[in-house]
């Protein structure tokens, strides 16, 4: 063997070992952000799902009326308030990253006041919620049911505006651990207080919602004890008029996130929409929302890894480093596929097991189980979506992502890659495309015209999704990150106050 090809075999060696090691790095970086944003999540998301299992074993239709609140209006004005905070992530990490630590209290205070006023001005979705599910066509005992449910969930997204832009704000420096802290107390705390006052107490439905509101302000004034004691004395410097001054780019890239993360999550309230005119509605309908939920539940552990794909990216690109951006995504992608993997083996498997947490209502447990196969590759699907999309955005540009979505787990990766960088609008359209132009028709087709009932729509939402994934990972790879690195320093020094 020549001197030459021994040269060349050493060094292919030693880039195998910087490789490893930089890839061990990176995941560091990305679990110090993840493990906390998972456990919050996951706890947050999980008092949604117990207070789902404690009203399910109430009955079926004051169940049924909590599906079509939590999945329809809920998620019509989560929607919007999870679109518009995530212009308070975007900020947030890419200020963290350029060192401009005075700017990220006053993007905080910025996301509240513009919260605020947009959920105000959504309430009559909750206060006429009986009167609307009647208008749509719901049967009248459930869109009764839904009515009163949605009256007891105002309390619960006000407590969201503020837990959102806060667990942005904190995750953005590092800092998330209280939230992980927090939420897991909020889950001890909401599954005791159900138990109390559900079974103990025996207030019913009444004492469920309860719950939920109680344990979802607990979360918040923990959160804004951490903020105001002084745990955050570089980015929090009390409440300011700044807050107030240029705010109206603020709320263009708000309305641009909202409109992303809206055309979404309003896709899958449709599809549930769709569930409810079917011959049998109840079933129908807590069918499709419980195996939504058990989705969107495994989901919560990607949306861990997209904010820490938001952060890694807003940071980097923050830093103007935009070989850094590429690496972190490659180590991103391959951590949420393999995490994907290992739910699609778990909603194969143990999808119907898990419905008797919800419900005893073999009609219900039937329908999910035969929509095991769907649940398992939704699941994986989810895993990609969201962190590709994610919550990137950088002001003024043109590339839209979205979040939550119960159909890819790589997709979330990308999601959270597009948030990062600001690139709304373009999966905007991508959504408008993939899920209103393709998946909702394949999905109606197979529902009604084909009789496939559930599993169609299923099938239409997974279509839709699948489209979506194929469409946001051409759009990654396509991306001048070179060029995105220019746009965000320059909005970092025009929106900078001195």
């Amino acid at each position: 063997m020549d001197n030459d090809s021994i040269v060349e075999r050493l060094l292919d060696g030693k880039e195998a070992v910087d490789l490893k090691a930089r890839i061990c790095e990176e995941s560091k970086k990305i679990w110090r952000i993840a493990t906390p944003s998972v456990i919050a999540r996951v706890s947050s998301f999980g008092t949604i799902v117990v207070t789902q299992s404690f009203i399910g074993h109430i009955n079926a239709v004051d169940l049924a009326g909590y599906a079509l609140v939590q999945t329809l209006s809920v998620r019509f004005v989560n929607g919007i308030l999870i679109g518009m905070s995530s212009a308070t992530e975007t900020l947030c990490g890419q200020a963290f990253g350029a060192k401009q630590y005075e700017m990220m209290g006053i993007y905080l205070q910025r996301s509240w006041l513009i919260d605020l006023i947009t959920l105000t001005l959504l309430l009559p979705v909750f206060v006429f919620g009986a009167q609307i599910f009647k208008l749509v066509g719901q049967e009248k005992g459930i869109a009764e049911s839904a009515g009163y449910i949605s009256l007891c969930f105002i309390p619960y997204v006000y407590a969201l505006i503020f837990n959102l832009t806060i667990q942005m704000y904190l995750q953005a420096q590092q800092k998330n651990m209280i939230v992980a802290w927090l939420s897991g107390m909020q889950f001890v705390i909401h599954a005791a207080f159900s138990y109390l006052f559900v079974y103990v107490l025996d207030f019913g439905l009444g004492g469920a919602m309860a719950a939920l509101c109680i344990s979802s302000w607990f979360l918040v004034l923990g959160e804004f004890v951490y903020i105001f004691g002084g745990w955050c004395p570089e980015t929090w410097r009390g409440f300011s008029m700044a807050a107030f001054k240029d705010i109206w780019p603020v709320v263009k890239l708000s309305l641009s996130s909202g409109v992303m993360i809206c055309l979404e999550l309003w896709y899958y309230a449709i599809l549930v929409l769709l569930a409810g005119y079917m011959a049998n509605a109840q079933v129908a309908i807590n069918a499709f929302s419980i195996s939504l939920n058990i989705v969107s539940w495994m989901l919560m552990f990607i949306m861990g890894i997209m904010g820490a794909a938001c952060v890694r990216v807003g940071n980097e690109l923050g830093r103007g480093d935009a070989g850094a951006v590429r690496f972190s995504i490659k180590v991103l992608m391959g951590t949420s596929t393999s995490i994907g993997l290992l739910f699609w083996i778990i909603c194969f498997l143990f999808s119907t097991n898990i419905t008797y947490l919800f419900t005893d209502d073999e009609a219900v447990i039937h329908t999910v189980s035969r929509l095991s196969l769907l649940l398992a590759f939704s699941a994986l699907f989810a895993s990609i979506y969201p962190v590709l999309s994610g919550k990137f955005s950088l002001p003024n540009t043109d590339f839209v992502v979205n979040v939550e979505i119960p159909f890819c787990v790589c997709l979330c990766c990308l999601l959270g890659v597009a948030i990062g960088s600001g690139l709304q609008t373009k999966v905007a359209v991508i959504n408008l495309v993939c899920f209103y132009g393709i998946g909702l028709p394949v999905g109606v087709v197979l529902g009604y015209v084909l009789h496939l009932q559930v599993e169609g729509i299923w099938l239409g939402l997974a279509f839709g999704v699948l489209t979506e994934t194929c469409a946001m990972i051409f759009l990654v790879w396509k991306t001048d990150w070179e060029k995105q690195v220019l746009k965000t320093s320059a909005r970092l020094k025009r929106w900078n106050l001195e």
